[in-house]
C-alpha cells in the first residue's frame, strides 16, 4: 500500500497553488493570516496534536517529511487530556506564537478559535474539495458558514458488549439492563460476575459526552440553535439524564464508573469487568489485543436508547492553520495531505480511526476486517454535535459539574438542570 499509494500522493502533492489572497480571522485582531507573504510562504512547520495513543502519527511524519524535504513537520505531541490540550492551544494562541503552525482541533472547539480569530478560514484560495467527505464532519468544521478546519478523523459512540454473554445486542435502555439481571454483579465491578454496564462518567470532558447522549437520545437539547441560551431544563433532558443517574441508584452502572474516563472503562471491559460498554471506535484496536482477556468475546454496535437506537454524540478531530503561522502554504499543503486516502487507510487499519473519507466505510476489504463499519457510518451520520457554542468551556464546565453531582446523589436530576442551564445562560451573558 505504501509504495504505490506514496507515489500518487506525491503527484497530488507535487502540484503547488499559487496563494496570494489575504484573509482575516474572526473577532480578534487576527494574526499572520492577513498576511500575503505568510500565505505564500513555505518551510518546515510544526503540527501540535494530543498524545498518540492511536500509533498513526510516525506513519504521517514519516510519509510527509520523506515526500517533503525542504518542508518537514515536527510533531509535537501534548497529553492525553483534552481538557490540557485545550488549555495549551489557548494559551499558545493568545501569545500568537508561530511555532504552533498546524494544530489538532477538537470538534466542538472549532466555534470559539474561529470566533477569536486563531484560524485561517479555509476559503478562496485556500479552499478545499470536500465533497468526498461525510457532510457531518465537514458541518463541525465549519463556523458561521465558512470552514475553518480539514476533518480528518471522525468518531461516533458504539456499544461494546460480552457476545458470550447475549445473543445479541440490546437495542433500547430497557433492553441492556433486563439483559443484565442475573448475568451480573450490581453496583461495583468488584465480584465473581462483571458489572452491568459503564462508560465515561469522571468529571471531565467525557461526561459532557454521556449526558449529550443521553439527553440527546430521548429528544432533549442542551442550548438553542445560535448556542446562546441553554435549553436543557426540560422534562426530555430529565428522562435522558435520569437512564445515568438511575444506573447508580439501581445498580446497573458500577460506582467506579465515576471515575471512568476513556481508558478506565475500556480497561475494566478488556478485564471482563463490564458486560456492556461505550466507548469510541479506536476501542476496538486494543481490545482485540494480546492483553486483553475478551479479544474473542466480544461484539459492536450502536448505542441504544429510549425506544430504540440512541443518539451518539458526533466525536473527531480536525486539523487547522493557525493565523500566526509563517509557512501557511506548506500548512495548507499538509491537512490535505491529512485528508488523503493513503493517510485515512493507515488511520483506520493501523489506529481504528474512523476515516472522514466516505468511500472506506463501504469498501468491501476494510468492512471484512472491520465488521462494525456499517453500524460505525449510521452512528456518525446520525450523531448529534456537543453543543455548538462559542462559549463551549463554560458550557461543558457547567455540564459536567452539575450532571457529576446527579450521578453522585448530591442533587436530583431536575435541580442539577435547573443550575446547568443557570450557569449556561449566565455563561452566554457574559457572567
Amino acid at each position: 500500500m505504501r509504495g504505490k499509494g506514496a507515489a500518487a500522493l506525491a503527484g497530488l502533492l507535487g502540484t503547488v497553488l499559487v496563494l496570494t489572497t489575504a484573509c482575516g480571522g474572526g473577532d480578534d485582531d487576527g494574526g499572520s493570516g492577513s498576511d500575503s507573504a505568510a500565505r505564500e510562504a513555505r518551510g518546515p512547520f510544526t503540527f501540535v496534536t494530543g498524545k498518540d495513543n492511536s500509533g498513526t502519527m510516525p506513519y504521517i511524519e514519516e510519509e510527509w517529511n520523506k515526500l517533503h524535504p525542504d518542508e518537514k513537520v515536527t510533531i509535537k505531541q501534548q497529553s492525553d487530556s483534552a481538557d490540557q490540550q485545550l488549555a495549551d492551544l489557548q494559551q499558545h494562541f493568545q501569545s500568537k506564537d508561530a511555532n504552533y503552525d498546524v494544530v489538532t482541533v477538537d470538534v466542538v472547539w472549532t466555534a470559539e478559535f474561529a470566533a477569536k480569530g486563531w484560524l485561517v478560514p479555509l476559503k478562496d484560495d485556500f479552499a478545499l474539495d470536500q465533497a468526498a467527505l461525510l457532510p457531518a464532519t465537514v458541518e463541525a468544521a465549519t463556523y458561521n458558514g465558512t470552514q475553518y478546519a480539514a476533518p480528518y478523523a471522525s468518531d461516533g459512540g458504539l456499544l461494546y458488549y460480552r457476545k458470550d454473554l447475549v445473543e445479541k445486542a440490546p437495542t433500547t435502555w430497557e433492553e441492556l439492563i433486563s439483559s443484565c439481571e442475573g448475568k451480573t454483579t450490581s453496583g461495583t465491578i468488584k465480584g465473581d460476575k462483571p458489572a452491568c454496564y459503564a462508560g465515561q462518567l469522571a468529571k471531565y470532558e467525557g461526561l459532557t459526552v454521556n449526558a449529550a447522549e443521553a439527553i440527546n437520545a430521548t429528544g432533549g437539547t442542551v442550548v438553542s440553535e445560535d448556542g446562546k441560551s441553554a435549553t436543557v431544563n426540560s422534562p426530555e433532558a430529565t428522562t435522558g439524564l435520569d437512564f445515568l443517574v438511575n444506573g447508580f441508584k439501581e445498580g446497573y452502572i458500577p460506582k467506579e464508573a465515576l471515575g471512568f474516563k476513556e481508558t478506565e472503562s475500556l480497561n475494566a471491559f478488556s478485564a471482563g469487568q463490564l458486560m456492556y460498554l461505550r466507548n469510541w471506535p479506536y476501542a476496538a484496536a486494543i481490545l482485540s489485543g494480546d492483553s486483553s482477556k475478551v479479544a474473542d468475546k466480544y461484539g459492536i454496535a450502536p448505542l441504544p436508547g429510549p425506544d430504540g437506537h440512541g443518539a451518539s454524540s458526533l466525536g473527531g478531530h480536525s486539523v487547522a492553520i493557525s493565523t500566526y503561522s509563517d509557512t501557511q502554504a506548506s500548512a495548507l499543503d499538509f491537512i490535505k495531505f491529512m485528508q488523503s486516502e493513503e493517510v485515512q487507510r493507515n488511520d483506520l487499519t493501523v489506529g481504528t480511526l474512523a476515516p472522514v473519507l466516505a468511500e472506506l466505510y463501504t469498501d468491501p476489504e476494510l468492512v471484512k476486517e472491520f465488521t462494525y463499519l456499517p453500524d460505525l457510518l449510521k452512528s456518525i451520520e446520525s450523531a448529534v454535535p456537543r453543543p455548538v457554542t462559542p462559549f463551549y468551556p463554560a458550557v461543558t464546565q457547567a455540564i459536567q459539574t452539575n450532571a457529576y453531582a446527579a450521578l453522585q446523589g448530591e442533587t436530583s436530576t431536575a435541580d442539577a438542570l435547573k443550575n446547568m442551564a443557570e450557569a449556561i445562560d449566565s455563561a452566554a451573558a457574559g457572567g
